[in-house]
């Protein structure tokens, strides 16, 4: 395995890697979060673009995916400088895609004035999990409630086909996906620490048993849907998927101290690291990279283990010798997506979190 040097250090396995890298971390973020609202935002409608080059974007403004990147970025951001007010913008862009629908409350795909779309369950439970963050952080009951509100939406899709599990969009019962189940489970652990209702961990664990039963692969990695009219398994491997889990597993592990789910956590980190890291890169999807490494960080804070986050280190440094354009935008190709800036927003805050306690 290979781990480049860089700005953040001296290699991954050296004890002295992350030496000065928060002071970059923190200066990249802060220069990425000035662009990201140079480029995308526009003031007079609170909203988003989808990518820089406007005038080629299929719509107006953004699709509701980027926002819930930006939003965990924010309070990611905000979790460094709690007075800032990162969110707040965000927020009120998110807004303007809230619907009721069937009676259910949720945030539609587009801007529902503008004519709204589908409603995806795991772009809901993004949403959901940084109110909920935003809540442990704050203990403003606006987020719970708008978690809460979430949970509700996401159980809607919720039955017994193939014996549980949550589906992708509503209305669409065609597959069942790790990236709907595994925020699912997050989203009621979260919920359960924040009010130790028993209802929200037996959730948890209802979707938890029923993702790793038809959907983990034999190393840990999570494959990506199970069709529900054949129970046909697609999969292909995504960095998110692996990091919800990995994720839940390190929660669990902390709400129970069953050391089993710690085991299964670090098994995970493990069989992650060695499918997608390769060459000192993860793949070219920084927010579904963002989502495992959300992952390493809960499970360092457990176990002390740098070597997963070391690797970021080194992904961060790759992005920007090869990946910026001119105006300081990241992606892999041409033309740079919210999408992108945001994933990488939120790793230069976590990494930035890093030298504060201590890497």
């Amino acid at each position: 395995m290979f781990f480049a040097l860089g700005v953040f250090g001296q290699g991954v396995g050296s004890d002295r890697a992350g030496a000065g890298m928060a002071d970059a971390a923190s200066v990249r973020m802060q220069a990425l979060n000035e662009r990201i609202y140079k480029y995308y935002y526009d003031h007079a409608s609170g909203l988003f673009t989808e990518t820089n080059n406007k005038d080629a974007d299929e719509k107006p403004n953004s699709y509701l995916w980027p926002l819930c990147a930006l939003l965990q970025a924010a309070n990611e951001m905000e979790v460094l400088q709690p007075r800032g007010r990162y969110m707040e913008p965000v927020m009120a862009a998110i807004d303007k895609y809230y619907s009721l629908k069937g009676g259910i409350a949720g945030y539609d795909s587009y801007v529902v004035k503008q004519g709204g779309g589908d409603r995806f369950y795991d772009d809901n439970q993004w949403i959901g999990l940084a109110y909920i963050d935003g809540y442990d952080r704050t203990k403003k009951k606006v987020f719970l409630r708008k978690a809460v509100e979430i949970y509700r939406f996401m159980m809607s899709g919720f039955d017994t086909v193939t014996g549980g599990g949550l589906y992708w969009k509503e209305g669409d019962h065609s597959t069942k996906n790790t990236c709907s189940n595994g925020p699912g489970v997050l989203l009621a652990l979260k919920l359960y620490k924040a009010t130790k209702e028993r209802s929200y961990l037996d959730t948890a664990l209802v979707l938890y048993d029923w993702t790793n039963k038809w959907l983990q692969g034999p190393d840990g990695t999570y494959y990506d849907n199970i069709k529900t009219k054949d129970r046909k398994i697609a999969k292909r491997l995504y960095t998110y998927n692996t990091g919800t889990m990995l994720q839940a597993n390190v929660i669990l592990f902390t709400i129970t101290g069953e050391k089993k789910y710690l085991a299964e956590a670090q098994r995970q980190a493990a069989a992650s690291l060695d499918e997608f890291f390769r060459g000192g890169r993860f793949p070219d999807n920084y927010w579904f990279n963002a989502v495992l490494m959300r992952g390493y960080q809960d499970l360092y804070r457990v176990d002390g283990n740098k070597v997963y986050l070391r690797a970021f280190m080194s992904d961060v440094d790759g992005i920007y010798k090869t990946e910026m354009n001119e105006q300081g935008l990241a992606g892999p190709r041409p033309v740079k997506k919210l999408l992108d800036q945001a994933g990488l927003l939120e790793i230069l805050a976590r990494l930035a979190w890093l030298q504060k306690e201590g890497f």
